[in-house]
Formats: C-alpha cells, sequence, structure tokens
C-alpha cells in the first residue's frame, strides 16, 4: 500500500440470499457429518422466490431428510414469512443429489498402496497481520462486527422492524500501511413496511454503528449512507437469487489478501478449497502471532489426486524479521499439509461448518476453530532463533 489510502471491505448478514444460501449447504454438511465422519460432500443451494434448490454429489452412509435440513436452516435465520417475504414452511424444496464421481473418488481414497489426495487441483491463500487482536485486516473486522449488531438488534427485537437481510461496508483510511481513521459506512438492511426512512438512519447510526466503532478510528466526522436507496422492503430470496459460493471475499479477509477463487461452503474437508485455506490462514497467523512479521500471505498449491502440495509459498510484504527465504523453509519443514495432515492436525471431520457461515469464517477466536489458534509460536521463535 501507498501513503495515505482509502481501503473498503464489506460482509453481509446471515439473511442475504447467498449467506443464507451457504448456511443451507454448511448445515446439509454438518448433517452429513454428524452420521458419517467420512462423507464426501459437494452440496450447492440456490435460492429465490419461493423456492430452494440444493443439488450436488454426495456420498456416505448417513440417511438425512435434505429438504428438513434445509427448512429448519431457512428458519433458524428468520425466514418464517411477513415482511421477511420467505417462508420456510411454504417455499418449494427440491432435492438432486448424485454421488460423486468416480474419477474424482479414486484420487482422494486411502488404499493400501496410495494416501489421500487433494480433491481438486487449484491454489489457496491464508492471510493475518496485527491490526487487530485476531489478527485480521481492520476493514473488514468492523464490517463483520456491523453486521453481527445488526443480526443482534434483530433477533432481540431492540429494532423489530429490521429484516434478516443485510449488508455492511467499511472504508478506512490507511497511512505508511497503517490503519489510522474510519471515513466511511454504508449500511443497508431489509426492513419493515412501516419504519420512515429518518427513523432507520437514526437508530442504525445509534444502535447499530456507534456501539461497535473502536475510538482510536473515529477521527473527525465519519461518512454514513443508510440504507442509500431510501427503500429495502423486498429482500432476502425474493428480492435477488442466492448461491452457495457467491461472497468468498466477505468469508476471508475482505480484499486484503489474495484469494484462489474456491469457495468454502458445503464442501467436506477432503476438498482443498476448504481445508487447505484453512490450513494457509493457520500458519499465516502464528507467524504473525509469534511477531516474524507483521503481515503474512501463504499460499499452497495442490495437482488433484496428489497428496503433496505442488508448492507453498509465504510472502511477508517487507515486514520480516528474519529472511523471508529462511521463514519459507521452517514453514514448510514445520507444517504438513498433506490433505489427511490437515484434517487430524484442524480436526475437520466434525461438524462444525454451520458455525464458520457467517461473519467471516476467519477471525472469529471465540467459536473454538482449531486454524484460529497460535500454538505454533514457541516453535515458530525458536527456530527463528528469536
Amino acid at each position: 500500500m501507498s501513503k495515505g489510502i482509502l481501503f473498503t471491505s464489506e460482509s453481509v448478514t446471515e439473511g442475504h440470499p447467498d449467506k443464507l444460501a451457504d448456511y443451507i449447504s454448511d448445515s446439509v454438511l454438518d448433517a452429513m457429518l454428524e452420521q458419517d465422519a467420512f462423507s464426501r460432500v459437494a452440496c450447492e443451494t440456490l435460492v429465490t422466490t419461493g423456492l430452494c434448490v440444493v443439488a450436488g454429489e454426495i456420498t456416505t452412509k448417513a440417511v438425512v431428510s435434505v429438504a428438513d435440513v434445509a427448512r429448519k436452516a431457512i428458519s433458524e435465520i428468520g425466514y418464517n414469512g411477513g415482511d421477511s417475504g420467505f417462508d420456510a414452511k411454504r417455499c418449494a424444496v427440491m432435492v438432486t443429489l448424485d454421488k460423486q464421481s468416480p474419477d474424482i473418488s479414486q484420487g482422494v481414497t486411502v488404499t493400501s498402496s496410495r494416501e489421500q489426495g487433494a480433491g481438486d487441483q487449484g491454489m489457496m491463500f491464508g492471510y493475518a497481520c496485527d491490526e487487530t487482536p485476531e489478527l485480521m485486516p481492520v476493514p473488514i473486522w468492523l464490517a463483520h462486527k456491523l453486521g453481527l449488531q445488526l443480526s443482534k438488534l434483530r433477533k432481540s427485537k431492540k429494532l423489530d422492524w429490521l429484516q434478516p437481510d443485510g449488508k455492511s461496508q467499511v472504508t478506512v483510511e490507511y497511512v505508511d500501511d497503517r490503519p489510522v481513521r474510519i471515513d466511511t459506512i454504508v449500511i443497508s438492511n431489509q426492513h419493515g413496511e412501516k419504519v420512515s426512512q429518518k427513523e432507520i438512519r437514526k437508530e442504525i447510526i445509534e444502535k447499530a454503528c456507534l456501539p461497535v466503532l473502536p475510538k482510536k478510528y473515529v477521527k473527525g466526522e465519519i461518512k454514513f449512507h443508510i440504507n442509500p436507496t431510501g427503500r429495502f422492503f423486498v429482500g432476502g430470496p425474493c428480492g435477488d437469487t442466492g448461491l452457495t459460493g457467491r461472497k468468498i471475499i466477505v468469508d476471508t479477509y475482505g480484499g486484503m489478501g489474495r484469494h484462489g477463487g474456491g469457495a468454502f461452503s458445503g464442501k467436506d474437508p477432503s476438498k482443498v478449497d476448504r481445508s487447505a485455506a484453512y490450513m494457509a490462514r493457520y500458519i499465516a497467523k502464528n507467524v504473525v502471532a509469534a511477531k516474524l512479521a507483521s503481515r503474512c500471505e501463504v499460499q499452497l498449491a495442490y495437482a488433484i489426486g496428489v497428496a503433496k502440495p505442488v508448492s507453498i509459498n509465504v510472502t511477508t510484504f517487507g515486514t520480516c524479521k528474519i529472511a523471508e527465504e529462511k521463514l519459507g523453509k521452517i514453514l514448510m519443514d514445520q507444517f504438513d499439509c498433506r490433505p489427511a495432515a490437515i484434517i487430524k492436525l484442524l480436526d475437520l471431520r466434525k461438524p462444525i461448518f454451520r458455525k464458520t457461515t457467517n461473519y467471516g469464517h476467519f477471525g472469529r477466536e471465540n467459536e473454538g476453530f482449531r486454524w484460529e489458534m497460535t500454538d505454533q509460536v514457541d516453535m515458530l521463535r525458536k527456530k527463528a532463533g528469536l
């Protein structure tokens, strides 16, 4: 980054149509894993006016009513008719699932002659920085906090006109690569029909925004854009079709770190799109927590059916306290990035994935996600000679 720039990240609430689709897909995944920890799941969901479609490839011993799981997930998010416009009980649910392709299956199945290979080719990135206690970039960290606050106000009925669909966006000024000031906040949230725009603006600024903004970044006037079109009554799947996997930047680092393109939700841990991205975050976060660098990005790349990564790359943007080449060698020696090793280390054969869906897969330390732990700090500092 250059001196004196603005950087923007967005988040969405759990009722955003794409996030609703993600949540349904991850709920199906967890339902399979609850019965069969070795389920192979690639579950995609589409939601639109009056309709939910669940499709994909699943190979499992589990017996699950996917339609029931989908309806329960929709209800949990808050789509139960009324002003929300979408109803878990009355919408149609179409399920079309096949078994995993045998051509893919042979590449990830463990036999006496081969270990578990990657479920696909591709590259995955992990990122961490020292801007927040959770080692996340400030813009996406704040955007998630705003979205979560909107959800709390809705569910507690403190703002009873709020509906499930919403988006938050935060623009932060950086000077010399450090966050210094919140410049702009954009909030768009679905609302009931009778509330006025004047009340929406006042209440969202006072109750959703100001309570969660860190004082250190409130310097001068913040520009607020609250429901800038003037009306957001029609929302959720009735206002916009939702699809699994369309919020990959919301799910990760808000655009601050690079992204390989693979989505997370609905995929079991044999899919390196998900598990390797978690592993890359785990490595990068431990590097920053060990104070070996103030910013760290780790890239892992795989070939389908091959266990060992085809490449491991680390970038610290000029902030590393040791030679970057030395750091890269330490990481390759100390972290086993084969799919089976990742699954074991991060304990991924459990039904934990519906908890990951909303407000980012990273930086949520209170959820107990193994990839957010910083238990490799002492080892890394010792290997680095610090």
